[in-house]
């Protein structure tokens, strides 16, 4: 849908004759019921329609993928050996992990469902030769429709008199008000601000622009970065099964042993290389960052957006709202015939009602403030709000006995009122080209003092301000690795303006340049939107092609906005922040269990009973790694797995040696074999290792350096107690071994994690000088 034509631009440059002739509509009378209900038939209904999922079929997905695969081929070869316990266990980490990730997906987004009730409003129409108030959702293509101030425009509509002036900013972000006249079109999602307006409907629902955005938000699918991240490091620990299972049918077939005997490894590999509770730990990380976030006013709904942000590397902001206040004020003050600046802001604030709202009366009247103009000298006798007919506010107001007419408008309108000739006002559109060429708009004010004629008191330039903290932010972020790119739908000269006064480098061009080198040469329009700064005259859905091209290109994309405008981008992006009173963002992310060799000793040091009870322990430190205190970093992090990995084969590799000269020690001097506590032996070198070994690998420095957090050390300590207790009395399916050797296996790591392989790592990190996340 994204980039196609919509049927409204059909009706954009045809004549209002035309339109009513295409649609079949009747000024006078408007359509009948008949001819309403075959329309609906046709064309459905102003709403924007919700593809409902089987929750049972989405459930069921849960169990299709890479890792419920190796779980599932799992439980099949425990069923095959007879190792029901194990079928067991394992069944029930899948089935759990599959309830927790399918609730989860129940709490994303309510972005389409907030967009439909955006929709879901009045609108008064002309139907078999009444006017009455109707549901916005029965209205068809072809219905006469009556608009006023206030007013929410309920369908795209092309008008058949009056002027009116509309807030579109839902739609294109523009900061001021647009006029509508004869024949242009009221987009739906627009707010009537001045004036009034009869229409025809030309589309409705999905059809008008503002559907085409409630449907853009409902196909948007960020890229699950953390997923991609889960997926390749599953396949390198399945990569690691298959060589390992190959290696043992190659011996084993050299020592002429049966191959079905290879079976229970190939049932131990399996289940010790699935991290099991690798999405519960990521869940758990990402929703304590969020719960975080919250007590700082940031809302996250959707839990690996937080990871994604650590990531980033360019972030799309919106200007209108974002980047600007959304206010507008003075710029600029040009005075005329005698009259000072400070006279230009004092009779446009007397011009002005602050119980109005109106945007540019409050502009004025704050101009007024913040030069200390005493505006309560005057009585305001009456006001004259805008209309877009006269194109000027008036105010009659009063000091010291004597009355004085004021009024603010368009340049031209009081140009022409005061007696200007049309050399005087070609030099007055001189200036105002100037201004717009900054992106202001400009407006003229005028005073009539008794038994004298209207004077030009001089002209104003407003426009929407940067916030003063932008300019900070976007150094800040530019510090951090962090490219900005300005996204607005308003003109170039606005855009170009607000750029650099907010110090974005690059330089701003217009959507439609970038669609037209992109026509013709790829790969320069690539080079162009990465230099770029940003974007102008875009509506929501290039906003979201914006984003998605980012994404291709291989970025990790954040998008901030505050308007239903931005809504498809926000959902589009891998960070979508809704900025003040907006709309969403959204979900979560990490950790590792190592198989070690076991056939160069000539039997199975260890069950896969072990391994699964293992695998339990192991979950409670994996989850409450989530809680650690990391470090972060200073720039956009980034997952290469393939170096992680080759770092991890390295510590790996020193780690299987030390296990290897314990295990040498336990069978040798110790004597013990599978039927004297071999495999309890085992199982405690793989806690103790496993447990110490997390402490070191936690911190990129030397494990000093900083404090895990008090649950993790409570996990590990917890599991370290529970694994001296269960080893030293035994349960069933685990021989009790002497207390020494339990002691003898935990004092072993503790020594070469702390002193050996700590320096060790931080030796390998130093020379490969990597700049890699691995925790």
């Amino acid at each position: 849908m994204a980039g196609q034509k919509s049927p409204t631009e059909e009706y954009i440059e045809i004549s209002i004759e035309e339109a009513i002739k295409r649609l079949s509509a009747d000024l006078k009378t408007g359509l009948s019921m008949e001819s309403v209900k075959e329309r609906i038939r046709r064309t459905g209904y102003n709403e924007v329609p919700e593809k409902k999922q089987n929750s049972l079929l989405n459930f069921l997905k849960r169990f299709w993928g890479l890792t419920p695969w190796m779980l599932e081929i799992t439980i099949a070869l425990s069923y095959f050996l007879g190792r029901y316990v194990d079928l067991v266990v394992i069944a029930f980490l899948l089935f759990m992990n599959a309830v927790l990730s399918f609730f989860q997906e129940q709490q994303s987004s309510r972005a389409v469902e907030s967009l439909k009730r955006k929709l879901n409003v009045k609108a008064k129409v002309l139907r078999d030769g009444n006017w009455s108030t109707i549901e916005s959702r029965n209205l068809v293509p072809g219905d006469i429709v009556r608009v006023r101030k206030g007013d929410f425009v309920p369908a795209d509509v092309k008008i058949i008199d009056e002027n009116t002036e509309v807030d579109q900013s839902a739609l294109t972000g523009e900061s001021f008000a647009v006029e509508k006249t004869k024949e242009d079109i009221l987009y739906s999602g627009s707010i009537i601000r001045k004036g009034e307006a009869t229409g025809v409907v030309v589309s409705t629902g999905v059809q008008t622009y503002f559907g085409r955005t409630a449907q853009l938000v409902h196909i948007a699918r960020p890229r699950m970065y953390v997923e991609e991240v889960i997926t390749n490091l599953l396949k390198w620990l399945l990569s690691l099964v298959v060589v390992l299972l190959a290696v043992a049918f190659v011996i084993s077939y050299i020592r002429g042993i049966n191959l079905v005997e290879i079976l229970p490894l190939a049932l131990i590999l399996l289940v010790s290389s699935i991290p099991v509770a690798l999405p519960t730990m990521f869940t758990v990380t990402m929703a304590l960052g969020s719960l975080e976030l919250a007590k700082k006013g940031v809302l996250v709904t959707r839990l690996n957006a937080s990871q994604d942000a650590s990531m980033m590397d360019i972030l799309c902001i919106d200007k209108t709202g974002t980047i600007t206040l959304n206010q507008l004020s003075v710029a600029d003050i040009t005075a005329m015939d005698g009259y000072t600046k400070g006279d230009v802001v004092l009779y446009g604030a007397l011009a002005s009602s602050e119980a109005n709202q109106d945007p540019i009366d409050i502009a004025f009247i704050a101009a007024a403030k913040q030069k200390e103009l005493d505006t309560g000298e005057y009585d305001q006798i009456s006001f004259t709000p805008f209309d877009p007919s006269s194109r000027r506010t008036e105010s009659i107001v009063q000091k010291n006995n004597e009355r004085i007419q004021v009024a603010k408008g368009a340049v031209t309108t009081l140009a022409a009122l005061c007696g200007y000739d049309a050399g005087r006002i070609s030099i007055l559109e001189t200036k105002i080209g100037e201004y717009a060429e900054k992106g202001y708009r400009t407006l003229a004010v005028a005073v009539e003092r008794s038994g004298s004629r209207m004077e030009l008191v001089g002209m104003a330039a407003l426009y929407d301000a940067p916030r003063p903290e932008s300019a900070k932010l976007i150094a800040e972020l530019k510090e951090l690795g962090i490219t900005t790119k300005m996204l607005t739908g308003d003109s170039l000269s606005v855009a170009n303006e607000i750029a650099k006064e907010a110090g974005i480098e690059g330089r701003i061009i217009r959507i439609a340049e970038l669609k037209e080198i992109e026509s013709s040469a790829t790969k320069k329009a690539t080079q162009v939107s990465e230099q770029s700064g940003g974007f102008a005259e875009i509506y929501p859905e290039d906003k979201y092609l914006i984003v998605k091209d980012f994404q291709k290109k291989a970025h990790i994309v954040g998008m901030t906005g505050d308007g239903v405008n931005d809504a498809p981008a926000l959902r589009q992006a891998e960070v979508g922040i809704a900025v003040s009173n907006a709309t969403d963002i959204a979900k979560g992310a990490a950790s590792v269990v190592l198989t070690h060799e076991v056939l160069i000793t000539g039997e199975y040091v260890i069950g896969a009973f072990e391994i699964v009870l293992l695998l339990f322990l192991i979950d409670f430190v994996t989850i409450a790694i989530a809680t650690d205190n990391v470090r972060p970093a200073r720039k956009p992090e980034s997952w290469n797995i393939a170096s992680m990995a080759r770092v991890a084969v390295l510590l790996g590799m020193l780690i299987v040696a030390e296990s290897f000269g314990l295990l040498y020690i336990g069978m040798s001097h110790l004597r013990l074999t599978s039927h004297t506590g071999l495999h309890t032996f085992v199982f405690d070198m793989l806690i103790f290792g496993g447990m110490f070994t997390i402490l070191v690998v936690r911190e990129k420095g030397y494990f000093w350096k900083s404090i895990p957090s008090k649950t993790l050390m409570a996990a590990i300590s917890g599991d370290l107690v529970v694994t001296y207790i269960i080893s030293t009395l035994g349960i069933p399916g685990l021989m009790p071994i002497p207390a020494g050797y339990v002691l003898l296996a935990m004092v072993w790591y503790f020594v070469w994690s702390f002193v050996v392989n700590d320096m060790f790592k931080v030796s390998i990190l130093e020379r490969f000088k990597a700049d890699h996340r691995y925790q």
